[in-house]
């Protein structure tokens, strides 16, 4: 009985010794647990605040900078405190905020005052342990609007779609949402009809603070009225000859949003061209230049509900100091 009870004894330490190097394994092969971001929403939201608040004090003293800081305005590299730092003398009421805690960005859409009159402006800043390393800012004087297209006045009311939260069966993870955005580029690029993207049918497009579907007094092209997917499938932006240098910095998953920014090139070379529906159209633009933008796209169930943008007349062909 002795025997016996020494076997079962050594037995059990045995298996308790295997199990405790499994426990050991199974911990060093388990995922850590994600890491909570430093900065959430609220977070990233405030340090925007904030950065708007020294703009107006014309003090970038106020701002938490990191060591190494890029700071451009209408894609040009400019030090802290030169730029709109100098100009600014107040904010408008309109103001837009998006904020992404997994990659420390958050954007702006609002309106500026300048001497003179009022400026559109977006910015995207890049956050890193609660210090900005990145401030990238489109600012629209309105002194300086595109030849060949005739805006009407903006008009800047808010847009709750871009706050509201997508119900969980509508989401989509990261990746098909920037898919999603691209897609979008790549229906403007040469537009002939095709489509690369989903539009949900009450989608709207805000550009440089006009509503520029479902608007009549948007007459460039006579496409005005339309919805962003009926635009679109007319062709009318075939003057759109390049959407390139995309970037994608920005993405609420929660809400559906990303922030995207672009060149769009044209080359000014045609003249007419035929829409899907047969009419043949003189194009608005007929001068080499490029637009720069920084746009943000409401996506809900796979389709864009909402498009809001600040675009800027650059040099055709002007590079981004953003990409290597």
């Amino acid at each position: 009985m002795k025997i016996h009870k020494i076997i079962l004894s050594l037995f059990a330490s045995i298996l308790l010794g295997v199990f405790a190097q499994l426990q050991s394994a199974s911990a060093q092969t388990m995922p850590p647990s994600p890491a909570l971001p430093d900065c959430d929403r609220n977070c990233l939201n405030g340090i925007a605040e904030n950065v708007l608040a020294a703009l107006v004090a014309h003090d970038p003293k106020r701002v938490a900078w990191a060591d190494s800081v890029k700071f451009t305005e209408n894609n040009v590299p400019l030090p802290i405190g030169d730029g709109i730092w100098g100009t600014i003398t107040g904010l408008g009421t309109y103001k837009l905020y998006v904020a992404d805690e997994k990659s420390g960005e958050v954007g702006f859409f609002g309106q500026v005052l300048e001497p003179g009159f009022p400026s559109l402006m977006a910015m995207r800043l890049k956050v890193v342990h609660k210090k900005v390393s990145e401030a990238e800012m489109v600012v629209l004087r309105m002194i300086n609007e595109p030849k060949g297209i005739v805006w009407p006045e903006p008009v800047l009311e808010n847009k709750p779609v871009f706050t509201e939260t997508v119900p969980a069966g509508k989401r989509r993870e990261r990746e098909r949402l920037i898919s999603i955005a691209n897609g979008y580029f790549d229906t403007l690029q040469l537009n002939d009809g095709t489509l690369f993207t989903e539009f949900a049918r009450d989608c709207d497009r805000v550009e440089n603070g006009t509503k520029t579907t479902h608007n009549s007094k948007v007459d460039f092209t006579s496409v005005g009225a339309l919805g962003c997917e009926e635009q679109f499938r007319q062709g009318n932006y075939r003057y759109d000859d390049r959407l390139r240098a995309r970037r994608f910095p920005l993405v609420d998953e929660d809400r559906g949003l990303v922030l995207a920014a672009a060149f769009i090139d044209h080359s000014g070379v045609l003249g007419e061209y035929t829409l899907t529906d047969g009419r043949v159209i003189k194009s608005p633009i007929r001068y080499p230049h490029s637009f720069y933008l920084l746009e943000l796209f409401k996506i809900e169930d796979g389709k864009i509900r909402q498009i809001e943008s600040v675009f800027v007349t650059v040099p055709y062909g002007m590079g981004s100091p953003w990409l290597p």
